[in-house]
């Protein structure tokens, strides 16, 4: 079964990450997409993050009514921190039925080869690649490389860090959040301060 794995931190998941999961659980050949909420992303500050079970439950009530796309807290076992190399190792293992694949923007396949042994990454698994409106394009070699898929997936301006600063501002987002993500945050009084 061809799996996709589309990371992140999910800090709300919104209705861009479920277009892109959908368009290529769809369109890209993929049979199904894993939505693997990552606990902590070295990247980014760890005070900005809900608790981590907080966004895996908004991903589970993102995705309950589509049938090829499921959450995946596999990160949240793994030791910290945590590289993507070592979660495809892991889930290669545990689960030997699956050809895994990686889902990114095209903007994080321009920081591929700062990635933890991003050459072992391309050569075992392939990479679907969604396109995003920056300045750059992403290195003509890595895009001709054969495990480097170009999916011609809707362009979305939607991000997260968006979402929380407006909550914070008491602007109205529900559009921009599946409805029972948006009562959840709601109940919770997430991102309010």
């Amino acid at each position: 079964m061809k799996t996709g794995l589309y990371f992140g931190t999910f800090n709300p998941v919104h209705i861009g990450h479920l277009i892109i999961a959908n368009h290529m659980a769809e369109f890209s050949g993929l049979d199904q997409v894993w939505m693997v909420v990552t606990p902590h992303n070295p990247h980014k500050k760890k005070s900005s993050l809900l608790d981590d079970y907080h966004r895996l439950q908004m991903v589970h009530l993102a995705t309950e009514d589509y049938d090829k796309i499921r959450p995946s807290d596999i990160e949240f076992k793994l030791p910290q921190p945590n590289y993507t190399v070592n979660t495809l190792a892991h889930l290669q293992e545990k689960f030997p039925m699956h050809e895994f694949s990686l889902i990114m923007g095209e903007d994080n396949l321009n920081s591929l080869h700062k990635w933890k042994n991003y050459e072992v990454l391309l050569q075992n698994h392939d990479i679907y690649v969604y396109p995003r409106i920056n300045n750059e394009t992403a290195e003509p070699d890595l895009l001709a490389h054969p495990r480097v898929h170009r999916i011609d997936a809707p362009v979305i301006e939607i991000s997260s860090t968006f979402i929380r600063n407006s909550i914070k501002q008491g602007k109205n987002v529900k559009p921009l959040l599946p409805q029972k993500v948006w009562e959840y945050t709601e109940h919770n009084l997430f991102y309010k301060k």
